[in-house]
């Protein structure tokens, strides 16, 4: 039996001085709540034609073979209770629990989806899982204060994240070994995305405003870009042009031209834009409002919010995960301890599941693509 937790705590969102761009009022997006159908994932109408889609090995909806011969699982770091849920998603029940380290923020797939690894910041650890067994495999990897973990598209570099010092470390994704740091001289680095070839990231700082540029090659600083508020999760459009990145503070998501290095556009969402995911038709960009227990749904072609889904009775759905087939967008409720499930065809809320206490950076595995960008589970 499924259990649905009433909200626990009043969340509240620091609103930072936003750059002069103009925009719509939020309040009419909050106010006039929509739903189009179809839903984004069935619609006729096509993008034009790109001779890029960096997420074109995610758009089959089934996942390759040996990965195919596991069981479907989502697996949820508690940051607060310090635990993973485990939950069968064919059954919505959580079928394993277990302890891992202080504060895990995320669960990420290994580059070549061969383990997941449990980045606990206050344990300066990550916790492996056997994917086979789905519980941790007894090894242990020491690296400082790992709030979230990516890998370099090219497979040849692991990033940690390493918000409390403001740097980002590139080490050996074998041996873990050190091979460069880079300062981002602003408190908060939090999120990332990698650049269609892979020669650099953009990297949010959430308590500067700033959405920073860092070389990967070179390993180096390499600009950045004012957009105020509070910035969290960034996302590359499928076209490999621009740069998603929701804004707590805005209360919306800021669109940036990474050559220009600005802010082109902001998109209104709801309150407490914090996290995103692509759908599997890649024509959609599914985007979670936190405070206010929402996910709204933005056209990529026309730049627009299309549809918004509501939680009912209210939520904080955080980050989010689709199922392979793309039906289902999933999403951890930051502050209520419950996993929410949504049908991306109808934008019907039809699962909720108690987990452990500020379940965060949830990842459902497997799934689809050729391999693992790290975070909570980003594939190409």
């Amino acid at each position: 039996m499924l259990t649905i937790v009433s909200p626990a705590a009043v969340v509240f969102a620091v609103v930072w001085t936003a750059p002069p761009v103009a925009q719509p009022a939020a309040a009419q997006i909050d106010a006039e709540p929509i739903r189009l159908l179809p839903a984004p994932d069935v619609q006729q109408a096509a993008l034009p034609i790109s001779p890029v889609n960096v997420y074109a090995n995610t758009m089959s909806g089934v996942v390759s073979c040996p990965l195919c011969e596991l069981p479907p699982r989502v697996y949820v770091p508690n940051s607060t209770a310090g635990t993973v849920d485990v939950i069968d998603p064919l059954t919505f029940k959580v079928i394993d629990h277990y302890a891992v380290g202080f504060i895990p923020h995320h669960i990420a797939p290994a580059w070549d989806m061969s383990a997941l690894y449990v980045d606990n910041e206050g344990s300066s650890s990550l916790t492996v899982i056997d994917i086979h067994t789905g519980r941790p495999s007894g090894a242990r990897i020491n690296i400082p204060f790992p709030y979230n973990l990516y890998f370099t598209p090219d497979g040849t570099k692991a990033i940690d994240v390493v918000e409390r010092l403001q740097r980002i470390e590139f080490r050996d994704p074998h041996g873990w070994n050190l091979i460069g740091s880079v300062s981002i001289p602003w408190p908060g680095a939090d999120h990332l995305d990698f650049s269609a070839d892979g020669s650099y990231l953009m990297i949010s700082t959430e308590y500067s405003g700033i959405l920073a540029r860092v070389d990967v090659v070179n390993m180096r600083l390499d600009g950045y870009v004012r957009v105020g508020g509070l910035p969290i999760d960034v996302k590359l459009s499928p076209d490999g042009t621009l740069f998603y990145v929701t804004n707590q503070g805005r209360m919306g998501v800021s669109v940036v031209d990474p050559v220009a290095m600005k802010e082109i556009q902001f998109i209104p969402t709801g309150r407490g834009a914090h996290g995103l995911q692509v759908s599997r038709d890649t024509k959609s960009l599914y985007v979670s409002n936190r405070l206010e227990g929402s996910i709204s749904v933005i056209d990529f072609a026309t730049r627009t919010v299309v549809a918004k889904w509501q939680v009912p009775g209210g939520g904080s759905p955080d980050m989010l995960q689709l199922s392979p087939d793309g039906t289902q967008l999933w999403a951890s409720g930051r502050y209520h301890a419950t996993v929410y499930v949504f049908s991306t065809v109808s934008g019907e809320l039809f699962a909720k599941i108690h987990v452990g206490a500020e379940d965060h950076g949830l990842t459902y595995f497997p799934n689809v693509g050729l391999h693992s960008l790290g975070h909570n589970g980003v594939y190409r």
